[in-house]
């Protein structure tokens, strides 16, 4: 979708008097070190441990079950040795963005449902990248978990203009991308570029958030990092009662699936089982019907 200037302007405008906060000073120093190649664990582990709090995040993190390490790790330095710089540039990033996005409180919003919504879809695209063998499974990760964060400064900001879209996606019959364009001329995944702009997150971040929405229907080369993404996007939202993109999820799974690959319903018990252990380090728990059985459910219907 190509967006009118004039639209995008008035998008900036709307993003701008939400008046965010900064990134915290940790996470902009992440940044800054990101810039050369040569900076290593001993770099990175000074800003991160004056950061008390973020040291105890970073190490809940790393010896959580997402990793599965035998032994405990008991420094920054040594998980950002283990793990590597850039999953722990990317865990302070979407942590921080994380914790800045503001709770609407209205309509039929919910930022606890979609936080839930977004790590599921996160541990799905980091899930098919390493099935896929991607170098950049934990890019797609973070991309995939913070694909959505427009939508609760937009719920915000427009209020009456935007919450009706939410509930006029009709558990996911209608795209609410194709709602927003066909309201404002733009879409959350271009709003989300704008907020990335103002935060200055990394680049390779920015554009798999940017083509969450898009179709790939006639892409010949989908052993990428934004298949992953796109395919996470089509994961049903919380709130919604049945899962209309399951067709198109089974669709484009089975084009990039292998001989060896999961089938669907056991790709999606995976899923189930990482949130369980993982969100706890997001402060989350688990709500509603896992993605497991929205699957049985949904193909029973179908049957």
């Amino acid at each position: 979708m190509s967006v009118d200037p004039a639209k995008f302007a008035a998008l900036q405008k709307i993003l701008a008097g939400a008046q965010l906060p900064a990134l915290p000073q940790s996470a902009i120093r992440v940044l800054e070190l990101s810039r050369d190649e040569n900076n290593g664990p001993a770099e990175y582990s000074i800003p991160l441990e004056a950061d008390p709090g973020l040291t105890a995040q970073i190490l809940k993190f790393v010896n959580s079950s997402y990793f599965g390490f035998a032994h405990e790790i008991a420094s920054v330095r040594q998980a950002i040795a283990l793990v590597g710089v850039r999953t722990i540039k990317n865990f302070v990033l979407w942590n921080a963005v994380f914790s800045l996005m503001p709770n609407p409180r209205n309509g039929v919003f919910d930022l606890k449902l979609l936080w839930q919504d977004s790590l599921q879809r996160a541990i799905c695209a980091r899930n098919v990248g390493k099935m896929l063998r991607l170098r950049e499974a934990e890019d797609v990760f973070a991309a995939a978990l913070l694909q959505d964060m427009a939508i609760p400064i937009l719920a915000k900001e427009l209020g009456k203009e935007y919450v009706p879209l939410l509930a006029a996606r009709q558990d996911g019959v209608a795209r609410l991308s194709t709602l927003e364009f066909e309201r404002f001329g733009w879409t959350h995944a271009i709003a989300a570029v704008a907020l990335a702009g103002q935060w200055k997150l990394p680049k390779e971040m920015v554009e798999l958030i940017a083509t969450h929405t898009t179709s790939l229907e006639h892409e010949t080369n989908l052993i990428q990092p934004r298949t992953c993404v796109v395919l996470s996007s089509m994961l049903p939202a919380s709130v919604d009662q049945g899962w209309t993109d399951l067709p198109a999820f089974e669709e484009l799974y089975q084009r990039i699936s292998g001989a060896d690959s999961l089938p669907v319903y056991e790709l999606l018990c995976e899923i189930d089982h990482s949130f369980q252990e993982f969100a706890p380090v997001l402060k989350l728990t688990s709500t509603g019907r896992s993605l497991a059985e929205r699957y049985r459910m949904a193909t029973a219907s179908v049957a």
